[in-house]
C-alpha cells in the first residue's frame, strides 16, 4: 500500500478508494497458528492478572458474586465434567436459550475450550423459530432456563437447565485437572453460530471463528487502568452485543455486573444498580437512552457520580436525544458504536473523551479493519462524503453462512468484502423475510419491506401492499398473519396499500421511492 496516498485523518486511500483504520494495529496470532479464544484470553488474563478476590460476575437480582479465583474454578469443573459426562466431541454444537444468567458467560467459556460450536437463541423465538434455527446449527444438546425448556424439541443429549441444582453439581464437581488438554482448536475452527437476517431471506446461522472472537476482544481492550471497571450489561447475553461485551469484561479482568433481560426495563431499579456497585460504565440500547432522557425526574433520586461511559450501538441515535441526555449527564461519555453480527459486533466505535464529543457519530473504523462506500447499483467504489452502500472487510468478518453457500456469496465477495437491513431496537429484520410472510397470503399480490425512522427503536419495519383485486383486507388482519410466524422485534409495524409497486426497467422494486412516499404521507399526518 503507498502510505502517501492515505490520508492520516480519515484513512482513505484515493489509490484504492479505500477507507483504512487510523487505530494501531492489533497484534493477533499467526493466522495458521493452533491458539484457540480460550487460549487468549487465559494469555491476556495471565500478562495482567487480576486479584483472586476481584469480583468478575454479579448476578443484579440475586447479589451473587463470583470472584476471579472462583471464575477459574467453576469454568475447569464445567469443561471437564461437560466432557465426561456428555462425551462432547470438537464440533458438536450446543444451543444456549436463557435469558441473563450469571452463569451464561462461564457456559460459554467452558463449552469453547472443548471445541463445542455455541449457539446462543433468543428465548422469546417462536417454537417454529427454533426448530429452523436448530435445522441450521443441529445442536447435540441444549442449556435453557427451566421456564423456557419445554421449547426445545428432543436432541441426543437432552437439555439441561442452567438455573438447576445439576448445572450447579457440573461447575461443583472436583475432576482431573488435565482431562481437557489435548484438544486442539485452530483459529479457523467456528466458535458459534448467531442468527441474522443478512441482506435478505430466512434466518441464517452466521458462522464466527476464534479468530473473529480473537480479533474483537483485542481491538476493543483498554489501557490497563489502576481500578477495574464495572459494566452494567443490561443487553441480552444471546445476542452479539451482550456476548462480546461479557467476554471482553472477563478477559480484562474487570466486573460485569448482569441483569436480566426481559419486558420494559425498570429506570429505577437500574439506577439503583448502577448506586450500590458504583457501576462506571452501561452496555445499552438506543431506546434505554430514550426512555431515559423522557423522565429524568427519575435520576435525582440516586447517586449517579460513578459513571463514567454509555456505550450504546444497535440502532439510531436521534441528535435531540443525545443532545438531552448531555444536558443531563454532561460528564458521562456516550460511546456509540455499529456493527453487525456478520462482523461480530461493533467495526465502527467512539472510544475516549475527544472521539465521543461528536454528537450522532458512530466512530472510526476498529483496528485491523477496511471499509469502502459502494454504488449499489455500478459496484463502483465511492469517495468520501457521497452516500452508497458500506462494505467492510478484516478479521472481524464472519467465517460464512451455515451452509448457505448462495446466502455467503451474496453477503461475501471473492475479495472478502461483506455488503451490508432494517434494525429494530438492536435486532437485524430482513424485508424479504417479511416480503415473503406477505406473499404467502392469498389476498396479497406483492409486497414491499422498508425501514423508517423511529426514535425509541431506531428503526421499524412498514410493509406497502398490492391487493388482489376486490379485496378489503385490513392492516390489522395483515399484521396479526405476519405476527403469528415471528418473533415480536420482526413485527410490521405500519401497512399501507397500494396500487402498484414503484419499478425500474428491470423490474426491481425502487425503495427508495417508497420511503419518500413513506416520509411524505407521515408528514401530512
Amino acid at each position: 500500500m503507498a502510505t502517501l496516498l492515505v490520508d492520516p485523518n480519515s484513512g482513505f486511500c484515493s489509490k484504492t478508494m479505500t477507507f483504512h483504520s487510523v487505530r494501531p494495529p492489533v497484534s493477533l496470532p499467526p493466522e495458521y497458528a493452533p491458539v484457540s479464544f480460550i487460549d487468549f484470553l487465559f494469555c491476556t488474563l495471565q500478562t495482567s492478572p487480576p486479584s483472586p478476590t476481584a469480583v468478575v460476575l454479579i448476578d443484579a437480582t440475586s447479589r451473587q458474586r463470583i470472584p476471579y479465583s472462583e471464575l477459574i474454578f467453576r469454568f475447569g469443573n464445567l469443561a471437564t465434567s461437560l466432557r465426561a459426562r456428555f462425551g462432547f466431541s470438537k464440533g458438536d454444537c450446543a444451543l444456549v436459550f436463557t435469558r441473563n444468567n450469571i452463569y451464561t458467560p462461564i457456559l460459554y467459556l467452558s463449552l469453547l475450550s472443548l471445541g463445542v460450536i455455541i449457539s446462543p437463541v433468543n428465548p422469546s423465538a417462536t417454537v417454529p423459530e427454533i426448530l429452523h434455527l436448530i435445522r441450521l446449527s443441529k445442536p447435540v444438546i441444549a442449556f435453557a432456563s427451566s421456564d423456557s425448556a419445554h421449547k426445545i424439541p428432543s436432541l441426543k443429549h437432552g437439555v439441561v437447565a442452567i438455573d438447576s441444582v445439576e448445572f450447579e453439581s457440573l461447575m461443583g464437581s472436583q475432576s482431573g485437572e488435565n482431562e481437557n488438554r489435548g484438544i486442539k482448536v485452530n483459529q479457523s475452527d467456528v466458535a458459534m453460530i448467531l442468527y441474522s437476517s443478512g441482506t435478505n431471506g430466512r434466518m441464517k446461522g452466521v458462522a464466527l471463528t476464534h479468530r473473529n472472537l480473537t480479533a474483537a476482544i483485542a481491538g476493543g481492550m483498554r489501557p490497563v487502568m489502576n481500578s477495574p471497571m464495572v459494566t452494567l450489561c443490561t443487553v441480552p447475553l444471546f445476542h452479539v452485543y451482550g456476548l462480546i461485551i461479557s467476554l471482553r469484561s472477563m478477559a480484562a479482568g474487570d466486573c460485569l455486573v448482569i441483569t436480566g433481560v426481559g419486558g420494559k426495563i425498570d429506570l429505577r431499579k437500574m439506577y439503583g444498580i448502577i448506586e450500590e456497585y458504583r457501576v462506571s460504565h452501561v452496555a445499552l440500547a438506543p431506546p434505554l437512552i430514550v426512555m431515559m432522557v423522557k423522565d429524568t425526574t427519575i435520576m435525582d433520586s440516586y447517586d449517579l457520580s460513578s459513571l463514567e461511559v454509555f456505550l450504546c450501538g444497535g440502532a439510531h441515535l436521534s441528535r435531540s436525544v443525545i443532545q438531552r441526555l448531555k444536558k443531563r449527564l454532561p460528564k458521562v461519555q456516550l460511546a456509540q458504536a455499529y456493527g453487525l453480527t456478520e462482523t461480530t459486533a461493533r467495526v465502527f466505535s467512539t472510544m475516549g473523551p475527544d472521539e465521543t464529543q461528536v454528537e450522532g457519530a458512530t466512530g472510526k473504523l476498529m483496528p485491523n479493519c477496511e471499509a469502502k462506500i459502494v454504488d449499489p447499483e455500478t459496484g463502483a467504489a465511492l469517495p468520501p462524503s457521497t452516500p452508497g452502500e458500506l462494505w467492510i472487510r478484516g478479521p472481524l468478518v464472519m467465517k460464512g453462512y451455515v451452509d448457505n453457500e448462495e446466502a455467503t456469496v451474496a453477503a461475501l465477495d471473492s475479495d472478502g468484502w461483506i455488503k451490508e437491513l432494517i434494525k429494530y431496537k438492536g435486532y437485524q429484520v430482513a424485508p424479504a423475510e417479511l416480503e415473503h410472510l406477505l406473499h404467502s397470503h392469498p389476498q396479497v399480490v406483492e409486497a414491499a419491506v422498508v425501514p423508517f425512522p423511529d426514535e425509541e427503536a431506531g428503526q421499524v419495519p412498514v410493509a406497502f401492499v398490492v391487493r388482489q383485486s376486490g379485496s378489503n383486507i385490513d392492516e390489522s388482519k395483515l399484521k396479526e398473519h405476519v405476527a403469528q410466524q415471528v418473533s415480536p422485534y420482526k413485527r410490521i409495524r405500519r401497512v399501507m396499500f397500494i396500487d402498484s409497486l414503484p419499478k425500474n426497467a428491470s423490474g426491481k422494486i425502487l425503495r427508495k421511492e417508497l420511503v419518500t412516499k413513506l416520509l411524505s404521507a407521515t408528514s401530512k399526518l
